[in-house]
């Protein structure tokens, strides 16, 4: 077997066998084989000290320090954070998330009244469609800031609520959801690294994408068309089909047993409300339509932030540079703020993934300042610009591969 190591703070690691224990996931430490994870392994911890007592096994030496390539816009990163957590950026607003907890439920609760009350009409169908699209979608949110340890100091609060929520009160599986994630955040936008660029089977992305699918002669779509297909299989399907098919299948393969336990408690307690009032195909209908608004409404905003930036193979960055290439913002105000979870401030939560989204807006400025200094582009749209950004990167990356491929065709023409 191949030895792998990896490096962070001057500390050399041995993650060879240890990264299958690693509770993040084996994927998402092994992205930084023979790179130095200094700053992504600062920006994944809130308590180095405790997780460093964990690594000791593993230590296989140090890193003399004329050996420590420290760039000035990691140093000033660093400074960055140390400002942040002086300004108390890593406290959780508990009144916050009790009040966002809040609506979630009540959207439940409502839901389920409306329909025990006045029973199945269209009117009733469609406002709890749209109750349950909200909440589930709102549920998203709230479960991605437990999943990224930003709501309590303890990391098993954390954990323990995002079990309940991602799979008690939204039929996913936290562990699925923890090892795309977190690789996701590591390397956003990197080919080979990121998960959700991963699209080649339906889509191609940013501008080298393309000619490497093109070169490799496994074309399995009409990539050109890709603008307009992506309308009908893209954030229609996502949560309906393949978000289901990828979290049971991680849960059987991985023996998530406890996982696949949370999960069933959301089926449990959804067949038991709602069996009584409605028959099986009104409810298979019900259920399938508040999925697919819930998956369109996760789809524009998470790729509106992504998609339109660049995609590249790795190149060991540092990290501001890393993830300002692969993001963008959206617009401040109360509804986006609401809509997108503060995904809005996409920028603030990739660089400090472990800070509670109500800070985004106060580290935000200080973050421009920053970008600017090292002459990093620090990009904010509108909401449906960045919407429409989507269908245009769609489009310009699907006409790079329809160049390329045809291209090769006619150098190449079979014989």
């Amino acid at each position: 077997m191949t030895r792998c190591t990896t490096s962070h703070n001057g500390a050399k690691d041995d993650i060879t066998q240890w990264s299958k224990r690693h509770p993040g996931g084996y994927k998402v430490i092994t992205h930084y084989a023979g790179q130095d994870g200094t700053e992504a392994f600062t920006a994944f911890h809130n308590d180095e000290e405790f997780v460093r007592k964990h690594m000791k096994a593993i230590h296989i030496g140090q890193i003399m320090e004329d050996q420590v390539e420290c760039k000035d816009v990691v140093k000033d990163f660093a400074e960055l954070r140390k400002t942040a957590e002086q300004m108390g950026l890593f406290n959780a607003n508990f009144l916050f998330f009790f009040l966002h907890m809040s609506h979630i439920i009540g959207l439940e609760i409502a839901s389920y009244i409306v329909m025990r009350t006045y029973g199945f009409t269209w009117w009733t169908f469609l406002a709890c469609v749209a109750m349950h699209g909200t909440l589930q979608a709102q549920v998203g949110w709230f479960q991605h800031d437990l999943g990224h340890l930003s709501c309590f100091k303890s990391s098993k609060l954390n954990h323990f609520f995002h079990y309940f929520f991602m799979s008690t009160m939204k039929g996913a599986s936290a562990k699925w959801w923890n090892h795309m994630h977190y690789q996701h955040h590591a390397k956003p936008n990197v080919m080979n690294k990121d998960p959700d660029v991963r699209l080649e089977a339906l889509f191609v992305v940013g501008e080298k994408m393309p000619k490497v699918v093109a070169e490799s002669g496994k074309s399995s779509m009409p990539y050109h068309l890709q603008q307009w297909y992506f309308f009908i299989i893209g954030p229609p399907l996502l949560f309906p089909l393949y978000f289901q098919f990828m979290i049971y299948r991680h849960m059987i393969k991985q023996k998530e047993w406890t996982d696949l336990f949370f999960n069933s408690l959301y089926y449990a307690r959804f067949l038991f409300c709602y069996v009584p009032l409605m028959t099986w195909w009104q409810l298979l209908i019900f259920y399938e339509a508040f999925r697919v608004l819930e998956s369109i409404w996760f789809t524009w905003v998470s790729q509106s932030n992504h998609i339109p930036m660049e995609i590249d193979v790795d190149s060991a960055r540092p990290w501001l540079e890393l993830q300002l290439r692969a993001t963008c913002n959206l617009e401040q105000s109360f509804f986006n703020d609401w809509f997108t979870g503060h995904l809005n401030f996409q920028i603030e939560h990739h660089l400090f993934p472990t800070m509670p989204r109500h800070n985004y807006v106060r580290i935000a400025p200080l973050v421009k300042s920053l970008c600017k200094k090292h002459g990093v582009d620090y990009k904010t749209k509108t909401l449906l610009e960045g919407f429409a950004d989507i269908v245009r990167s769609l489009k310009s990356s699907g006409e790079i591969w329809y160049d390329a491929y045809y291209h090769l065709q006619d150098q190449y023409p079979e014989n």
